[in-house]
This record gives structure tokens, C-alpha cells and sequence, in this order.
């Protein structure tokens, strides 16, 4: 009795251990199954709106569905995005690449996406994830066939293969500024209780716009709620990172457009189920709020790092999040180029407590007539005020001309109206942004110096990213100094422009002419003779410029070949639609300085199918302006 007792706790012995290894195995398994479980990933975004949220502390706010979406997860109090518009900003976010590097920074451009760079989606689709974005792209490139699986109105996670991991986008247009200004609109928020920043004008169309759109907050607020539950209802919260973020600033003058904190401050929630928070950005908890500087440029390399693939090596932008998290920025940067059929060159660069702002046509007002944004009511009696004479000093710096230079302190002045440049108090501060600013423009090989015509035509390479790549092609140094010369105002800096106006490279040539222009009658009197040999430029732009220049400081005889010269260009069938809208914006800027040619600049012919669909309407635009005009 005792042995068969002893035989049968060996058999029992053999057969734990088998079932205990049998376990152990189950449970490495299972461990291991988890560790390559990828997350599914929900993006929520919305159009046209800044941090206005309760979740944000602003209490006229009614927006529970991202409160509590913010409750239950982080939120970035420092996010920027890359450009003030939609198009743009969009481009980098799709991207990871700045929208100046890829050639994709003027408003509704559409130019080929360079090699190697692709949209980081399609990356995503290569892993095996489903790719569904409802419905927006509004990208400055064309979407590739391979980026999504369906972009549609219909486009939605329940339309993937059974198990197969997601990245589904859906937009909300509800707070547009299309919608912003629409009427008629009786108001929930009450106008008499909004906070009318100190730019805008105090009267009663500022007012509603402004409680229109904290309207039209809630209304999308209750777009994201349906959202979440349909992502509860399916079973998919516990595995679902959920990142919620608005595409650029308020959609109000001088936030949509402009690189101030209005323009450019966005919401960004994350939400990272426990089951994938090893993924979560760095201090990730509960109802936690990061003051780490974020760009939008930083979405797409976050989320494929999320996803557990390394974000390739030609992405400008840092991972705030997953495998291969990055160190945190030390600067933010954007850039306002090109808005819609009105031409504009300004780069932004903040720390965590400066903004900088260089503007290279301090010549515009930030106020210049803009089609689509003088539909805005706000806009429309912000000018009427301007007009009267009836605005304060900070009110009418957006009517007056740009200064070269603006520096804010945004933890004094977070509306950043009170502008610090020339104070000598910041003058280290002002180098110090100077040189983070320049150090960005050459790392990131910025295409916006190129006028929008010559960065079409020149080198010969098959996209702009190629371009400027291109080192000999494009001398990006040797630009951005002629820039830099040209508006910053030094008298001391005429002689140099004068010879740069004969220079081998045709952007320094502009930007010579343009200097010379800014510079006065006195420069471009003196350098009249090489200006207008400058007006049989090889290159459009440096015509324009030069035409400028002595359309506006030349004597009678060369104030009319200039307004000849802008004229022929407006022609889209001499030089193409590009170097059309350069000369018809600066006839429209000469104001009745173009009288002379200015109805015949107004009937000259629009491109058709002759430019894209997206960038038809721009000459237009700008012929309609010319005859409209007094």
C-alpha cells in the first residue's frame, strides 16, 4: 500500500509539473500576445478653433463630451500648429514635414509630394491597420491611392476586417468660420457675457460672432460625444487611443491666419486605455495637463510610434508618445505664407514663454482685403471702425503696416498685442529667437523665400522637396540674407541691395528689388536704371518687384512701363496663373497708384483648366478686387 502511494504521488508529481509548465507557457503566450497587440487609434479633430474648452478653464464654454474626454485622459496646454489655415497646417499634420520643406505652404496649392517623404497613414496601412478618414484631406498635395483604405462620408471603423486594427479620422466642420458667420443665428452663449479679446473692437457683430462660435462649440462637442459612444457601443474603448485636436486657431481676424496665440493655439487631448499606457506621453494620467511643447507636426510620428513603427528618419516632426518617444521641444515654429489669392511671407517661433514673429513683407497691413475673410461680420465692422477713425491703438495696429520684427511675452501678454522688439531690455532674448528662427529656416530648407512662381519653374527637379534638397539649385543662405537686407530697414543696406539686383540666383534678384522698393524713393531712384533692366528679368517675380518699386518711387516714364509690365503679367497666358496673382496682387496693393491699367488688369482672362481646380478662383479674386475698387 505504501509503494503504490509513492508511485502515484510520482505520477501526480509528473503530472502537476506538466500542468503548471502547460500554464506558465499559456501565460508567456498571453504576455506575449499583449506586448503585440496594437492599439487602434480614433482621431477627432475640428475645424477653425483654439482651446476654448472647459476642460481648458474657459468657463463660457459648454463642451462635456471633451471635458470628460480630457477628464480621462491628458491635455496639451502648449500645442501649436504648424501654419495659422487649414490647407497648410493639414499638410504638415498628414506629413510630419513642415508644408516650406515639402513646397505645400501656400493656401490651396496642390504640388507633388517629394520622395521619400509619403502621408504617414499610408504607413500605417502598410503594418495592417485599416485607414479610414470621414471625410476632410484639404492637403496642399494629392492623396496617393495608398494613404487610405475609404475617405469618404461614410468612412467608419465598422467597415474593417474582423480583428484588424484601425486609424480612423472623422472631422467636424461645425466650427468653421463659414459657420461662425452665418446667419440667421439666434444665440445660446450670451453675446453680452463673451470676453471680446483687446484687438477686436467692443460692438455688438464682434459680440456675436464670437458667442456664435462658443455655439458652435457645443454643437461640435456634441459630434464627438456620438463619436465616443459609438466607439463604447462597440466594444472598442479599452482598446482605442483616442486623440482629439482642432487644426489651427479661431476663426475670427487675426486668429485664422495670423501666427498669434489666436491663430495658432489648439486643443490636443489624449486619451491611452490602461491596457496600452506603457504608449502614454510622459506624466500620462488622469485628468493631467502638460505643459510640454507640442506641435500638430508631431500627430504623425506619434501615432506610428504608437502603432510600434519607428517614424522614418525624413520626419521633421517628434514623437510626444509610444516606442520611440522624443525628446521634448525646446521651440515651436509656423510660418503664414500665401493666404488665399494674397501674397504674404511671416515665420513664428516660441519657447515656452516668447513669441517671436519675422515678417518679410512688412510693406502689407495685416488687415489687407482678403476675399473670404471680409464675409466675416467681425472683420466687415473692424474695418468700418478702422475707416472712421474710431479704434484704439492696439485695435488699429491690425489695420497699419507690419513692423519687421515682433517679440511677445505670453506669460504677460498671452493676447500678444504689446509688441517688445524694439525694446532694449529684450535685446538677448530678441537674438536668441533670431537665431533659433534662422536655424530652423536652414535646417528645414525652407521653400518660401523661392516666390511661389520661381519655386515652379526652377531646377528642374521633380517636386519642390527635391528642390530644396538641392543646395545648388536653391542657395537658401545666400536668399535668406538678400531677405533679411531687404526688410529690415538699414539705409546701410541699399548699396548691397542695388548690386543684388544683378545677381546669378533670381530670389535675390526679387528680393533685392523688393528692398530697394521698401527702402523708398531715394533708393530707387538711385537705383532706377538697373530697375528697369530688371523688368526684362528672365525670372517673373523680380519683374513684379521691380515693377513695384517703381511703379510706386519712379518718375512718370517709369511709373508707366512698371504698370505696363505688372499688366502683361496679369495675364496667366504669358508667364502662367502663378505670376499672375504676384502681379495683380501688387496692382491691387498700388491701390490708385494702378488707376492707369486698371480696368484692363480686371478683364484680363482667369485660368481655367489651364490651374488647378483648388487655386481657379484666386485671379478671380483678385480681378474682382481691381474693379470694385474706388
Amino acid at each position: 500500500m505504501h509503494a503504490l502511494t509513492s508511485r502515484s504521488a510520482r505520477e501526480w508529481g509528473r503530472l502537476a509539473a506538466r500542468v503548471v509548465c502547460a500554464a506558465l507557457l499559456s501565460v508567456a503566450a498571453t504576455s506575449l500576445a499583449i506586448a503585440q497587440e496594437r492599439p487602434n487609434i480614433l482621431w477627432l479633430s475640428s475645424e477653425d478653433n483654439g482651446p476654448q474648452l472647459g476642460a481648458y478653464g474657459d468657463r463660457f464654454s459648454t463642451t462635456p463630451a471633451l471635458d470628460g474626454l480630457a477628464a480621462r485622459g491628458m491635455r496639451f496646454t502648449r500645442a501649436w500648429a504648424a501654419a495659422p489655415v487649414c490647407a497648410p497646417s493639414r499638410t504638415a499634420i498628414i506629413t510630419g514635414v513642415m508644408p516650406q520643406t515639402t513646397g505645400g505652404m501656400h493656401m490651396r496649392s496642390q504640388v507633388p509630394l517629394g520622395a521619400p517623404v509619403r502621408m504617414f497613414p499610408a504607413l500605417l496601412r502598410e503594418a495592417g491597420y485599416y485607414t479610414a478618414n470621414n471625410v476632410k484631406e484639404d492637403y496642399n498635395h494629392p492623396t496617393t491611392p495608398d494613404v487610405w483604405n475609404d475617405s469618404s462620408r461614410t468612412a467608419h471603423w465598422r467597415n474593417r476586417r474582423p480583428g484588424q486594427p484601425f486609424f480612423a479620422v472623422f472631422n467636424s466642420v461645425t466650427t468653421h468660420e463659414s459657420q461662425v458667420r452665418k446667419r440667421p443665428h439666434v444665440p445660446v452663449h450670451d453675446p453680452a457675457a463673451v470676453r471680446v479679446p483687446p484687438f477686436h473692437p467692443d460692438t455688438p457683430e464682434v459680440r456675436q460672432d464670437w458667442a456664435q462660435y462658443y455655439d458652435m462649440l457645443s454643437a461640435m462637442d456634441g459630434e464627438m460625444a456620438a463619436l465616443l459612444a459609438q466607439l463604447d457601443a462597440d466594444g472598442l474603448a479599452a482598446s482605442t487611443i483616442v486623440v482629439y485636436w482642432g487644426d489651427h486657431g479661431v476663426g475670427l481676424p487675426r486668429g485664422k491666419r495670423w501666427l498669434y496665440p489666436a491663430g495658432l493655439d489648439v486643443p490636443l487631448i489624449v486619451y491611452v486605455p490602461e491596457r496600452f499606457r506603457a504608449l502614454a506621453p510622459a506624466g500620462y494620467a488622469a485628468g493631467a495637463a502638460s505643459d510640454q511643447l507640442v506641435s500638430l507636426l508631431d500627430l504623425g510620428p506619434s501615432m506610428l510610434s504608437a502603432a510600434g513603427i519607428r517614424p522614418p528618419d525624413w520626419m521633421q516632426g517628434r514623437a510626444f508618445m509610444g516606442a520611440w518617444r522624443g525628446e521634448p521641444r525646446a521651440w515651436l515654429e509656423a510660418g503664414r505664407d500665401r493666404m488665399d489669392e494674397r501674397l504674404d511671407l511671416s515665420r513664428a517661433i516660441r519657447d515656452d514663454r516668447f513669441l517671436y514673429i519675422r515678417n518679410y513683407h512688412p510693406e502689407r497691413a495685416q488687415g489687407e482685403f482678403l476675399a473670404y475673410m471680409f464675409e466675416t461680420p467681425t472683420t466687415q465692422v473692424w474695418k468700418a471702425r478702422h475707416d472712421a477713425g474710431r479704434l484704439d491703438a492696439v485695435q488699429e495696429a491690425f489695420w497699419r503696416e507690419k513692423a519687421p520684427e515682433e517679440l511677445y511675452d505670453l506669460a504677460a501678454d498671452p493676447d500678444a498685442v504689446r509688441n517688445l522688439a524694439t525694446e532694449p531690455a529684450q535685446a538677448t532674448t530678441l537674438a536668441r529667437c533670431r537665431a533659433a528662427l534662422r536655424a530652423h529656416l536652414l535646417r528645414t530648407r525652407d521653400l518660401g523665400f523661392l516666390p511661389e512662381p520661381d519655386m515652379r519653374r526652377r531646377g528642374g527637379t521633380p517636386s519642390p522637396y527635391a528642390l530644396g534638397l538641392d543646395r545648388t539649385a536653391v542657395p537658401l543662405e545666400r536668399i535668406l540674407d538678400a531677405a533679411d537686407r531687404a526688410t529690415r530697414g538699414s539705409a546701410a543696406d541699399t548699396p548691397t541691395l542695388r548690386a543684388g539686383l544683378v545677381d546669378d540666383d533670381a530670389a535675390v534678384r526679387y528680393w533685392s528689388a523688393l528692398g530697394l522698393r521698401l527702402h523708398g524713393q531715394e533708393a530707387v531712384r538711385g537705383s532706377a536704371t538697373d530697375l528697369v533692366r530688371v523688368l526684362e528679368d528672365s525670372a517673373p517675380a523680380p519683374r513684379v518687384a521691380a515693377a513695384d518699386a517703381l511703379a510706386r518711387h519712379g518718375d512718370e516714364a517709369q511709373r508707366d512701363r512698371a504698370l505696363a509690365t505688372l499688366l502683361a503679367l496679369a495675364d496667366y497666358r504669358r508667364d502662367g496663373h502663378h505670376a499672375a496673382m504676384l502681379a495683380l496682387d501688387v496692382l491691387v496693393a498700388l491701390g490708385p497708384g494702378a488707376s492707369p491699367v486698371r480696368a484692363r488688369a480686371a478683364a484680363v482672362p482667369a485660368p481655367e483648366r489651364d490651374a488647378p481646380s483648388r487655386e481657379r478662383e484666386y485671379v478671380p479674386r483678385l480681378t474682382k478686387t481691381l474693379a470694385t475698387s474706388p
